[in-house]
C-alpha cells in the first residue's frame, strides 16, 4: 500500500477541518474557498492581460473550442452490480 505524503497546506487544512462542525459550516467553508480561488484566477487573467499573453483574439479563439476527454463507453449492464 502506497504512503500519502501530505504537504504543509494539506496539514494546514486538515487542521482546520477539525473546527468543521455541521454542514452550515463546511458549505460557509468551500465557499470562502470558492471566493478565493476566483478571485487568484482574477488576478492571473488580469496579469496575462496586462503581459499581452492575452488578447482579444486569443479570448475569441476560446469561444468555439471544444475539448473533451475521451472516455470508452462502459456496459452499464457490467457495471450496474
Amino acid at each position: 500500500m502506497e504512503q500519502t505524503v501530505f504537504n504543509k497546506a494539506q496539514l494546514e487544512l486538515l487542521n482546520m477541518m477539525s473546527f468543521v462542525n455541521s454542514p452550515q459550516a463546511l458549505s460557509e467553508l468551500k465557499h470562502i474557498m470558492s471566493q478565493y480561488f476566483a478571485s487568484r484566477a482574477q488576478d492571473l487573467m488580469n496579469e496575462m492581460w496586462e503581459s499581452g499573453e492575452m488578447n482579444d483574439e486569443k479570448f475569441e479563439s476560446f469561444r468555439n473550442l471544444h475539448e473533451r476527454t475521451p472516455y470508452t463507453r462502459m456496459n452499464h449492464a457490467k457495471h450496474s452490480s
